[in-house]
Order: structure tokens, then sequence, then C-alpha cells
């Protein structure tokens, strides 16, 4: 019997009992409460437990892991292989071996991130100043504690600190680390939270120190005199700023700037660059300079090479002969990264909480729990002390009476009641006796008894002086503050960034650089631009165009005026006449899409030279709106070449003008209509991307076309299409004013 073709309706249908109950399962739920249930709980575990750094200067990922080396034995003993310091910390840090080994690249010695690094490597770290130079594998690296990290460790085990339970209860760790000076101000640290971010940048040891001790002292002291500011590891210079400074100091943000260092070798005729900002890298300075040359704005270059060995950084740039160096290192620090800023965003846990914080607030926040941490170590130590004397106390007991004490351990026929027998022989607790059972026969005897008798009255007295020192907040910090300069004379370095003032540098003026002569510029309706001298505007002033492009705008400019490009995309190019070569009426010019770099199927629509950025801008849509919006609008302080949003994109666009004076404009419908409006009538908006307000009614079928100035148009009717209000629906188009209607 031949076999029956399935088709989709006689196939089986086969229910997938899985499929049903998940759907089954599924259930709505309200936008909020899945944010409350499952957002809200991971946004708080990556602010508290994750990127936001506390008091002691450390997120939870460096402390496991300087932690989990001190237990390791890695603060006194030989280094061992990073896997195994990795796989040690793991039992801290549920995390993969990657980013456990990434912690400790930025921490040590090697990689170069840090004033004071924690980790004392040996390997290929990498270097913080190169993106490309990427560190070993774990299993070839080898590492250990710093020397500095003692100042981390100290009192650690003299409950400064509170210790938790890990991530499964399995072994404890510290909150926190008692470091002995304010390393939250002398180690770089960042971390981007949810919601928040934190951007600490390091400075100089002693500084650090000498400020700590001056704010003890005197709460009130000006903390500016003795922070000159940023101290960074890869050096550079910062360009002093004192408003700047004093307002990161005060409020704990801002931004600071700071460049590279370099020197001029004559006999070469060549530049070394030997330091860069904190900020860059080696290989983002070489592609831009790069990109410079290819763009033919860097034309006093001839080569630049990354030249870094052991010796340290070092880039060198070859000069075409009569290059002044410090001008093109002028350009170079205005064009390229050589010169950065470094934003920060001192942002800190305290008590669980994440804030925001100057200068002066996270000394007085560190002194306060460094403050804590001393009085906790006096405790421990004072407690430990009556614990000994309690012993001592009892033992003296035995001591006066030794005969009777050997009597009653020698007649005692059980060892279990040698304890109890002697408590009550002698008066004295469990603990004593337990302590005086332990002694050996050999220490019965007159030296050992004058020794203990002495070491109780020493103890009664160091006793004395660790209650009053606990009672003390004056003996505290001037225990804090020995401890601070003992730090800064073991551990105090020279700054790495000098400082350098606004004076003492030479800016770079790029109007000197690039020659000023007057222009022509065109712009044609397809986006193709030209820009004509006036000698070889009189040669040839018939322009070239393609077939079906013609002429859209023209301007006479001069060759270091702005000009702003007006995309399809309501997006705005920002470049100079400098930037464009000059060119002939014979060719066609550059076409703008490509010369820009704009987006797949966008083109321009409008040319505006700013000038001044005085006046305004009309933009006109095709749903009869128009809005007014200031030029200022568009002006930046950066180089930015492109802005998004430069207007609305609700409607298209059907006319851009360029508003100097308030003047009568005539607006054309497709009806067709005319409206005549004198511009004072549109009040500017604050906003770029404004909708406009309503200037021409329109019947559904039919939009905006066309916006002439009045004196532009062929009209002789004026009253007939003029209005004093608006918005206004115009006059029909008269045979007498008809020129548009022949158009249209």
């Amino acid at each position: 019997m031949p076999k029956k073709k399935q088709t989709d309706e006689n196939k089986p249908r086969i229910s997938n009992p899985n499929v049903m109950g998940l759907k089954a399962a599924v259930q709505e739920q309200a936008i909020t409460d899945t944010l409350e249930t499952n957002f809200m709980p991971y946004a708080m575990s990556v602010i508290l437990s994750r990127a936001i750094p506390e008091i002691d200067g450390f997120k939870p990922s460096h402390r496991k892991l300087l932690y989990t080396m001190y237990k390791m034995g890695l603060l006194t003993g030989a280094r061992t292989k990073s896997a195994n310091i990795v796989g040690q910390t793991m039992r801290l840090n549920p995390h993969g071996d990657a980013a456990i080994y990434d912690t400790m690249v930025r921490l040590s010695k090697g990689y170069g991130a840090l004033l004071h690094p924690f980790v004392d490597s040996k390997g290929n770290f990498g270097k913080v100043y190169s993106r490309d130079m990427a560190w070993a594998a774990s299993r070839y690296t080898e590492a250990k504690l710093a020397a500095i990290c003692q100042e981390l460790f100290r009192d650690l085990d003299q409950d400064a600190v509170d210790f938790v339970d890990n991530y499964d209860n399995s072994m404890k760790e510290p909150s926190l680390l008692p470091t002995t000076y304010p390393n939250i101000l002398v180690s770089a640290n960042q971390g981007i939270a949810v919601g928040m971010a934190s951007q600490l940048c390091g400075f100089n040891l002693s500084e650090v120190c000498d400020a700590a001790v001056a704010f003890l002292k005197h709460p009130d002291c000006d903390l500016s005199a003795l922070l000159l500011g940023p101290d960074f590891p890869t050096g550079g210079e910062i360009i002093y700023d004192k408003a700047a400074l004093e307002e990161v100091y005060r409020t704990g943000r801002g931004s600071i700037k700071i460049r590279g260092k370099y020197r001029y070798v004559k006999g070469e005729n060549l530049i070394e660059i030997y330091e860069i900002p904190y900020t860059t890298t080696t290989e983002a300075i070489i592609d831009k300079v790069a990109e410079l040359i290819k763009a033919g704005k860097l034309k006093e270059v001839g080569d630049m090479r990354d030249e870094t060995d052991l010796n340290g950084l070092k880039l060198t740039i070859d000069l075409k002969r009569g290059v002044d160096p410090d001008k093109l290192m002028a350009k170079l620090f205005k064009s390229t990264t050589l010169q950065d800023s470094i934003s920060c965003n001192f942002n800190v846990l305290i008590a669980g909480m994440p804030r925001v914080m100057g200068v002066r607030e996270l000394l007085e926040e560190w002194c306060a729990w460094r403050t804590e941490c001393v009085r906790r170590r006096v405790y421990f130590t004072l407690n430990k002390k009556k614990d000994k004397l309690h012993l001592l106390k009892g033992l003296k007991r035995i001591l006066l009476d030794i005969d009777k004490a050997i009597r009653i351990i020698r007649e005692t026929e059980g060892e279990a009641d040698v304890v109890p027998n002697l408590m009550i022989g002698f008066g004295i607790d469990q603990v004593q006796a337990e302590y005086v059972a332990e002694i050996k026969l050999r220490n019965i005897n007159k030296e050992y008894i004058l020794k203990r008798v002495q070491e109780t009255d020493a103890l009664r007295e160091e006793i004395e002086d660790l209650e009053d020192l606990a009672g003390s907040p004056k003996r505290i910090r001037k225990v804090i503050v020995s401890e601070l300069e003992a730090v800064k004379k073991k551990y105090g370095q020279p700054r790495l960034t000098s400082i350098v003032y606004e004076h003492e540098i030479t800016a770079f003026d790029e109007s000197e650089e690039t020659p000023d002569y007057p222009v022509t510029v065109f712009l044609s309706r397809h986006g193709y631009f030209k820009k004509i001298t006036p000698q070889s505007l009189r040669m040839a002033d018939t322009q070239k165009y393609k077939e079906e492009d013609g002429p859209s705008q023209s301007f006479e400019a001069t060759n270091r005026a702005e000009v702003m490009f007006f995309t399809s995309h309501q997006q705005v190019y920002k470049c100079r006449l400098s930037d464009f070569d000059d060119s002939k009426a014979s060719v066609l010019g550059d076409y703008l899409p490509s010369k820009l770099g704009m987006e797949a199927e966008e083109s321009v629509v409008s040319m505006v030279l700013p000038g001044d950025y005085s006046g305004a801008l009309l933009f006109f849509f095709a749903n009869g709106k128009a809005a007014r919006v200031d030029l200022s609008a568009y002006a930046t302080t950066s180089n930015r070449r492109k802005l998004t949003g430069a207007y609305s994109d609700k409607s298209p666009l059907a006319a851009l003008l360029h508003l100097r004076e308030d003047r009568e404009l005539v607006l054309y419908s497709t009806e067709p209509r005319a409206l005549i409006f004198n511009t004072a009538l549109l009040s500017p908006k604050s906003t770029r991307t404004t909708q406009g307000v309503q200037v021409m009614t329109l019947k559904p079928k039919y939009q905006l076309s066309e916006v002439k100035a009045l004196e532009d148009t062929s009209i002789t009717n004026l009253p007939r299409y003029r209005c004093r209000a608006l918005p206004a629906a115009g006059a029909l188009l008269r045979e007498e004013d008809g020129e548009q209607l022949r158009l249209l």
C-alpha cells in the first residue's frame, strides 16, 4: 500500500508538557516589583561590595587578595607563583582567576599604576602607559607583598578591625585593613557602580602624611599649602590652577590638567617624550599623531616612533629642518592626549553609605576611623595585660605558701581534683588555678618568685598607662602622629609629577599657524563643497556641477572662518575653512558626506558661517512650525567636530536661515499660499531640539515648501499676504505675485 504523503494539515500534533508548564508559569509582573526584587539588590551589591572603595583605600577585591597573601606568609617570605596566589584568593573572592589576576596586576610594582605598589612582582606585568603591552600569564610570574604592606597589617591581629565571614562562611576575613597612613589619598582608585562612580587620584605619601599630621594638630589648617596637587606614577606635569585644585579639595569633584614631559636633542634634531599623562597610553598618542600627519595638519613632523625599553618610556619625534620644538609641542599638547584632564570624583563608602567628599572631609573621616582602630588596639593590649596580671596575682598567693600548694597537689588522689583543691585551698579562681598547676617544678625557686613579683608591679603600671591612653583622645592623636611621621620617614619619596604654572607654558595659537585670506565658498544641492580664492574666481567664475546638480549656497569669508554643515539626520558638523584645500571653479570640489565621515544616507541640508555666534537660526518645518534658536547654543569650548540633536526630528526640515537681525520673510505652501511675517514674532527657544511654534496653518494635504526673504520675491500686493499675529493661514497666490506660483 503506498505511503500517504504528510501535509501540514495531517501531520500529528505533539504537545510538549514542558513548554505547556513553562507558559503556565509565566506571569505578569509590574516593572516596579521587578526593579525592587531583582535590580535593586544587584545595584546595592555592586555599590557596597565591588566598585566603590572604603576608607582604608581598598575595594573588596583588593582587600581579599592582599589578606590572602598575608596569610600565605608572603609579607616576609619569598615570592611564589602568581597562579598559587590566585588560587588561594578564590577562597575569599568567588570570581574567576582572570579577574583576580587582573587585580593583582594593577597592584603590582611591574605594572606601575600606583605610587606605592602593594605587590612586589617578578616577571612581565605589562605597563600602565601601554595599551598593547599584555602581561604574562599567572603561571609565569611571581609575587610577594611589598614592604609597605607592613603598615596595612600591623594591627590586624590586635582586634583593630572587625572580621566577617567569607562568602561560604568557611573562614573569616577583615572588613577593613587598619592602614597606619591615609591610603585612601595615596593610592589611585577608580570604579563604576550602578548609578554612580568613583575616581580617586593619588597624592604624594610624604605630603599626605604632613597634611594628616597638620590636620590632627590644627583641623583648620590650609591643606592646599601642604598638598601641592596629585602625584602620578607616570610623572608628567600638572598645570597649576589654584581655583580648580581648591574646588577638588573642597568638594571632591573637578578636573585637573596634566601633560607629558619632553626634551629636545639638538644634535639629532628630535624630541624625546619620556613622561606622559596618567590617563593616556603611548599607542593612543602615536595613533593621533599619525592621524594628524595623514590629514596634513602636522607637516613639521618627519617621523614618530616608540623607543620604550628597559630604561623606561620614550617616544621619539623626528623634526623637519627649521621647526621650533617648543611650538610643535604646544601644538601636540592641544591636538593630542599628551595634555589631558583627569576627572576627580572622591566617592567613598563610609559606614556602608557612598559619600562624595573633599580632601578635608576624607582626612577627617580617616582620622576618626584610625582613632577607633588605635583605641581598639589599646583595649586589646590592655585586656591581655589584665589577664596576665590576674594570673600573676593567683601565682603570688601560691608562692606565699608554696609548701601548702605542694602538699595539696601531693595529697590529691585524682588528677581532675587538683585544680578544685587549689581553688579551695588558696581562694583563687579556676583560670588562676590552671595556670599554677601548669608551673614546672624547676620554677619553684626564690629567683622565679622575685621575678614574678616584680613583673606584677610593672604590669600594674603598664595597665594604668594604657587605661589613661584609651581614655585620652589627645594621647591617641599623638600616637597616630608618631606613626605617620615614621611612615613618611621610611616610605616617603620625592614627587614624580612636577607642577608648572600657566605663565610658564607656551600656548598654541592655531590662528597664527593658519594663513588668513579672503575666500568664497560654494555648496551644491548634492553636497559638493568648494573654497575658491578671489584670484582663481576672477580667472573662471563658471562653476562646474554634476548632472542634475546645481548651486545651493555661497558665501564670502576668510580662510580661518568656522563653518557648520547641518544634515538630514539632525546633526551638525563643525570645522574650519582652512581644513579644506583651495579649489577651482572647474572642479567638483569635496564631497562632504565622505570628507566629514557622515552616516549612510546622510546628506547636507544647509551651510552656516557662525562668525562670532551672534544672531539666531530659524528652522522651518514642513508641518508649518518654526523654531528660533540662538546661534550661541551651538558654540562649544572643546574641539568637537560633530553635534547631535541639532534640530527637531518631528517633521521634515523645509528651510534653515541664519538671522542676524529681524526681518520680513515669505513662507510658501504647496496649496499654493503665501504668508509674510516679521521674525520678531518668533521668541527664542532654549533647546536646540525644540519643535517650535505654529507659524503657518496648513490644510491636511499641504505642507510648507519654501522660505524666502521678502526682498527676494516678486510679490507686489504686500498687505494681502502680511500677518500681524501667528499662526496665520496666509493667502492664495495671485497671478501678479506668481513667480513662485509658476515654479510650483
